[in-house]
């Protein structure tokens, strides 16, 4: 007797693919930022609750949209459908839901258009009731999540995508947060937010190795695709020792010695760097350094956060 699986419903491949591109585990970098901000602002004087939860909730979803949207450039261009199996990653080469048929593109921008829509509300939202002066890094911040794919700028295709990622995963979204408690940009937090920069860059970085080959294709020239894997691959050491040499020197800088916590993150920032120095070839080798390189900068954001928190409760 011959069984015949049953297809999955169309509104359970829809679910799902809302799901993938919208999965809490792609705002690490965001809510590290946000991390950073908050208790740098804690440093400075009382939270609000209220306010930093819709800080979080405006911020998760500009990552979905820029997902979703993300996910109709890269497939309009070939990038996303020119990864071969053995070069897919859990880490890169996008939310994979219209190449595995969970969204069409329709929906996709559908999706994006509703996360959008929802991310610029609660911006208003601040705008009006908070701190007026946060709209214009809310619109920076909207700026670059969308037109990191998205032409006319189409900055992750000319090798501009990693430069977007530092500031927007570093200083934007960091004293954005700071901004909405206190009402101002103090230099702590931005320069707190600078080795954090760096830590989220090399995150793409390393996890534009095991795309380079299909975004080469496609036309994408990340700054691996322009560098070459090799060589690449020996500039990754020299992010990883740039992010945590800017942890080392901030209490240089006037910000409590408690902030090299930080340094928290550096072991696997070195793991990741050596094990993709010796293969950078390989996607099933690279994958470890990359989920290392990821531990990396959330462990600086905690070890950073840990030790505004701790100058705060000495004061």
């Amino acid at each position: 007797m011959v069984t015949h699986a049953l297809p999955t419903p169309r509104s359970s491949q829809f679910g799902a693919g809302i799901w993938r591109v919208a999965d809490p585990k792609i705002t690490l970098a965001s809510v590290s930022s946000m991390i950073i901000g908050a208790t740098a602002a804690a440093w400075a004087g009382p939270i609000s609750w209220g306010w930093l939860a819709a800080t979080v909730l405006g911020i998760f979803c500009i990552e979905a949209a820029k997902n979703a949207s993300g996910e109709i450039f890269d497939w309009d261009s070939g990038a996303d459908q020119g990864v071969r199996d053995d070069e897919r990653s859990p880490f890169s080469g996008g939310k994979h839901v219209l190449v595995d048929g969970l969204l069409t593109r329709g929906e996709t921008a559908l999706v994006a258009g509703i996360f959008y829509a929802i991310a610029i509300a609660f911006g208003l939202a601040i705008v009006i009731g908070r701190e007026p002066r946060i709209l214009y890094l809310g619109m920076l911040g909207v700026g670059l999540a969308f037109f990191y794919h998205a032409p006319p700028f189409k900055l992750s295709y000319r090798g501009l995508g990693e430069l977007a990622v530092a500031i927007a995963y570093g200083p934007v979204i960091a004293t954005g947060t700071y901004m909405v408690q206190r009402g101002t940009i103090d230099m702590p937090v931005f320069l707190a937010s600078l080795p954090f920069a760096i830590a989220t860059a090399a995150f793409l970085w390393i996890n534009e190795f095991p795309d380079a080959r299909a975004d080469a294709a496609a036309g994408k020239r990340t700054l691996v695709v322009r560098l070459g894997r090799e060589r690449a691959a020996r500039v990754f050491p020299a992010i990883i020792a740039a992010a945590y040499l800017g942890v080392v020197l901030l209490p240089f800088a006037g910000l409590p010695f408690s902030t090299w916590l930080g340094l928290i993150g550096l072991p696997h920032g070195v793991a990741a760097a050596r094990r993709l120095v010796h293969a950078p070839e390989t996607t099933k080798e690279i994958v470890p350094a990359q989920a290392w390189t990821l531990l990396s900068f959330v462990l600086m954001a905690v070890g950073l956060g840990a030790g505004f928190i701790i100058a705060a409760l000495w004061r």
